[in-house]
């Protein structure tokens, strides 16, 4: 996109539309996500084009039933069907941006995903491996079998995934733009089917809205962390759990030691606490971030901090920045799918209200027509209003402990990019403190620790722990970037 006269944000719709094309099990265009944008006259916005909840819940016999799905070593329960899927927003929020911040022409910028739809694309062991673990819902559907097991069984590593009904799709909405997808052909299918089994409805469609943000905005060792603000979950939480992080001294801490193991599971625990102890009810309260992110409500949880001797996260993440100053973060997810293609399209649209982790009080209890709260958390470390560092994760739950990492790796332990995302991570939930290999050789016990439960040390390092592709800016003007190894993350250059 850079050689034809564009900006980040060509760069970044073009690869998120390709993203529904070559990752059609983690992101689609019936999904929904974030995108975080610092713009080369300084201002900073959150697109919030994730999905929102139906208007009314009325509906005729909910087609809205669980699937088991068996990651190796846990068996997972999600719901699926036309009864779980929520407004979606993923193409809105792309047009939208590039309406608003986009240089090139709309139909240049989707000419790389309707090549990879139209021609296909191979798969690699990092694609096959998510249709795989998916796979009970993939092959749910006469359509979603069309697409992923044309040949009566699931594609494989080294095959083609060919999704022509896709590329026609693409071709269409990059001449008809937004009312092609909420208002045309493509929203009246998915209305109709809905109307038996579902909840969505045209008047859903017409309704939805991308969100423009204030990102919210703190204070990490003296640099400028943007993210994304309530009603979204992640961003609050990274901002705490950094709050945290920032009453210990690391730089006196070895990388890996359990001195830097015990922080990091205090930090994790304590913002779980503070995320169950009134932050999770009062989400859309005007509010809630300036409450929760307080000197004295930060206080009350740093002075039990000391150092004393699952789910698939079937989200997309990309960070890119350009020479010009702009900088884009940008997360998208398809939750695990609903099964559900819109015909002839080759769109499956999301399952988001059959995620449980969105939905605490239980299915179908959700209010009417409002933003489903996420976990995705795009953001950026500024420094002199400058971007410096631009970064995001895919992984569910994990996505905040991962960024919380990355972010230490780079700012406390001065690692080179590369080595902050791919070194190692830790995760704490639920009483379980999940470990990377690369400490496996530390002697831990749990007295060491600050709960006397469970320690798993993994076999090798894994999606679960995130995916968080990031790059960075350094003073002179150097661009670096690095892939998470964890979801086969790739480095792309315009140099």
């Amino acid at each position: 996109m850079f050689h034809l006269g564009g900006n980040v944000f060509d760069a970044v719709v073009a690869a998120v539309l390709t993203s529904c094309v070559v990752e059609p099990s983690l992101t689609s265009l019936g999904g929904g996500g974030f995108l975080l944008a610092h713009t080369q006259d300084d201002q900073n916005i959150l697109f919030d084009f994730f999905t929102q909840t139906p208007r009314q819940k009325t509906a005729s016999g909910v087609d809205f039933y669980p699937i088991d799905v068996n990651f190796g070593t846990v068996l997972q329960e999600f719901h699926i069907g036309r009864g779980s899927i929520a407004v979606p927003g993923t193409f809105g929020g792309l047009f939208h941006v590039h309406r608003r911040l986009g240089r090139l022409p709309f139909q240049v910028v989707t000419e790389p995903a309707i090549h990879c739809a139209k021609t296909g694309v191979v798969l690699g062991e990092f694609q096959a491996y998510c249709l795989r673990i998916l796979e009970p819902i993939l092959l749910s559907t006469t359509a979603s079998r069309q697409i992923f097991a044309p040949q009566g069984r699931l594609l494989q590593v080294g095959e083609i995934l060919v999704i022509p009904d896709l590329a026609d799709t693409l071709s269409y909405l990059a001449e008809a733009g937004w009312n092609g997808f909420y208002q045309g052909e493509i929203a009246q299918k998915l209305a109709s089917d809905c109307q038996t089994g579902g909840y969505l409805t045209l008047d859903d469609l017409k309704h939805y809205q991308v969100i423009e943000r204030q990102p919210l905005q703190t204070q990490y060792r003296g640099n400028t962390l943007l993210t994304n603000p309530p009603p979204n979950s992640g961003g609050a939480l990274i901002a705490f759990a950094l709050s945290l992080l920032a009453r210990s001294n690391l730089t006196d801490l070895e990388f890996g030691t359990v001195p830097h193991l015990q922080t990091l599971a205090q930090v994790m625990r304590l913002t779980n606490v503070a995320r169950k102890d009134g932050y999770d009810v009062n989400l859309y309260q005007p509010d809630v971030a300036e409450q929760f992110l307080s000197e004295p409500h930060i206080s009350h949880y740093s002075q039990r901090l000391s150092r004393s001797v699952n789910k698939f996260g079937s989200t997309t993440h990309l960070s890119a920045i350009d020479s010009e100053g702009n900088a884009a973060s940008v997360t998208s997810s398809n939750g695990e799918g609903s099964s559900y293609v819109i015909p002839g399209t080759g769109i499956m649209l999301n399952n988001m209200l059959g995620e449980a982790d969105l939905h605490p009080n239980g299915f179908h209890q959700w209010q009417e027509n409002v933003r489903i709260s996420s976990m995705m958390a795009p953001t950026m470390i500024l420094r002199n209003h400058q971007p410096e560092i631009v970064l995001g994760s895919s992984g569910s739950n994990r996505i905040r402990t991962a960024i919380v990492q990355v972010i230490s790796n780079l700012l406390d332990f001065g690692m080179p990019i590369e080595q902050a995302v791919n070194s190692p991570r830790v995760h704490w939930e639920d009483g379980v403190f999940s470990l990377e290999p690369g400490f496996d050789r530390l002697t831990i016990d749990r007295s060491q620790f600050p709960f006397n439960e469970e320690l798993v040390f993994w076999e090798q390092q894994n999606m679960f722990f995130g995916g968080a592709h990031s790059v960075m800016e350094d003073a002179t003007g150097i661009i670096s970037g690095a892939g998470d190894r964890r979801r086969s993350g790739a480095v792309a250059s315009s140099g």
